[in-house]
């Protein structure tokens, strides 16, 4: 049987489900996100209201009434309007333009009309439904069409290309005529995640968005990047107009390129209330300099459309990101190679070294540049770090603060160091901390090597702390226990960072284990 699978046709078995779609035709997907099931191609063309007709002379954009009395005629015209396709201008006057002709089973009226500039009819010339026209109305006029008995055969309007409409002669053509896909197409549309829904012939699945990014905003890009997560987008927020993702809120970033916020465009906010969301539009929008455009959605609109708040979205991008941080020298070098980037290696410079900074930054800017430079430590000397579930203001607090918001890899500075305290207190950000509410607070003890960050109820909020052997009496920022929220532990690597002076920087990374 027959199906459709991000867009392309494809013969599977009867029976076939989801799951067997997706192995044998190694679809992306990424497990636990949402699918579009739309049942056939009648089922998703039921709710578009607005076609294109493209022309050698250009394009128009017409839109089909919502009105009972010329429902009939929408019917015929979504049931044939390819048949207008690979035809002539019939002719061409001041008054209007005629397309045709085709067959319908509809039936002329012999009455005269009053019709207006913008109106589209269909027309049975000489009374005949072997001679169906199109006809689009330049101007004012009282005519006999031979229309059908609905709504003076008036089934739709004019609503962009008129220009174009006045530029057509009968040695013009249509050359295709594509409906036009906006959010309200989809929204009946089955938003699916259970991977045995048994497929019938005719169905559409999709399963992931493309996108291609702005080159013009390569700081904000990234942003965009950082966002994803093994592969996928979680949905945060849905209207009507727009979804947004919000992992990366509070992150400032700057105004780059700005362009109207046209359906599919992909924008980071820049400034105001909500600085660092992103937002994917199902709806135009107009322009505004608050949103630095970073992209546009290139396939999979569908699941735009259907997504609601807390689904996840399989994501590619046509553009790979070049983030080098925390892979080995090695597979830098192999990775870059492919992309046909030069490999400058700084520090740890055997393919072993792991990769703890990187110049320029920007996958856009490498791209440019065409070569990046990576400086890299021996990987014990980078701290692991795993985090708690139950302290999640106060662990996002400490991933903006070093980095790890947007990157494998950030850095701590240290702020305060006594040797034989066994206590290093790193620096923070007291605007930021203004929000850490009490949260997971010690009770009976403080163990060792575990994180704590001063909470707003002492002056020193935000202040990130790590004590080297149990302490019952005092926070590792040394604050009292309800002045402190413990975010997690150093797993791994932390041998000597007691040791350290005040000043220097410490590389830290997530631990997966």
């Amino acid at each position: 049987m027959l199906i459709k699978v991000n867009g392309k046709e494809i013969d599977v078995a009867e029976g076939s489900t989801i799951q067997d779609v997706i192995d044998e035709t190694n679809a992306p997907y990424t497990p636990g996100s949402i699918i579009c099931l739309i049942k056939g191609k009648k089922e998703l063309e039921k709710n578009i209201t607005k076609y294109k007709i493209k022309t050698t002379q250009g394009s128009i954009i017409i839109e089909l009434l919502d009105d009972e009395e010329a429902k009939p005629l929408v019917d015929v015209w979504k049931n044939q309007y390819e048949e207008f396709t690979d035809l002539s201008i019939r002719w061409s006057t001041p008054t209007e333009v005629a397309i045709g002709p085709i067959v319908t089973d509809l039936e002329p009226t012999h009455d005269e009309f009053k019709y207006y500039e913008g109106d589209v009819v269909l027309s049975l010339s000489s009374f005949s439904n072997e001679s169906t026209h199109l006809i689009l109305l330049k101007e004012n006029t009282t005519n006999v069409y031979g229309v059908p008995p609905y709504n003076k055969g008036i089934f739709a309007r004019i609503i962009g290309g008129k220009k174009t409409l006045a530029e057509l002669t009968d040695d013009d053509e249509v050359t295709s005529i594509e409906p036009i896909i906006e959010r309200s197409t989809t929204t009946d549309s089955a938003s699916v995640s259970d991977l045995s829904t048994v497929l019938e012939a005719g169905n559409e699945l999709y399963t992931y968005i493309s996108f291609e990014i702005d080159e013009n905003s390569p700081v904000c890009v990234e942003h965009l990047f950082s966002l994803i997560k093994g592969n996928r987008i979680k949905v945060h927020f849905d209207s009507n107009s727009f979804l947004g993702f919000y992992d990366l809120e509070g992150i400032d970033k700057p105004k780059e390129n700005t362009t109207q916020r046209v359906r599919g465009t992909i924008t980071i906010r820049n400034n105001g209330g909500g600085v660092g969301r992103m937002y994917v539009y199902r709806e135009n929008r107009v322009l505004t300099p608050n949103h630095t455009t970073v992209g546009r959605i290139t396939a999979g609109m569908e699941l735009i459309d259907i997504a609601k708040k807390d689904d996840f979205i399989t994501v590619e991008s046509k553009q790979k990101r070049l983030l080098l941080l925390s892979k080995s020298q090695g597979e830098a070098s192999k990775l870059l190679a492919e992309a046909g980037i030069e490999h400058i290696r700084e520090g740890v410079t055997d393919d072993d070294g792991l990769i703890v900074e990187q110049s320029p930054r920007h996958t856009i800017d490498i791209l440019n540049e065409g070569k990046v430079v990576t400086k890299a430590v021996d990987p014990e000397k980078v701290v692991e770090v795993k985090f708690v579930d139950n302290a999640p203001r106060s662990v996002k607090y400490f991933k903006l603060i070093s980095g790890l918001l947007e990157n494998p890899v950030g850095k701590i500075k240290i702020h305060f160091a006594v040797p034989g305290m066994h206590i290093t207190i790193f620096e923070g950000d007291k605007k930021l901390a203004k929000g850490l509410i009490p949260e997971n607070n010690p009770v009976d003890v403080v163990n060792e090597c575990e994180i704590g960050i001063t909470n707003m109820s002492a002056k020193a909020a935000g202040l990130i702390g790590v004590r080297f052997e149990p302490n019952r009496e005092f926070g590792p920022t040394a604050e009292s226990f309800g002045a402190t929220n413990i975010i997690g532990k150093m797993v791994a690597n932390t041998e000597g960072l007691e040791d350290l002076k005040e000043g220097v920087e410490v590389y830290v990374r997530e631990s997966m284990s």
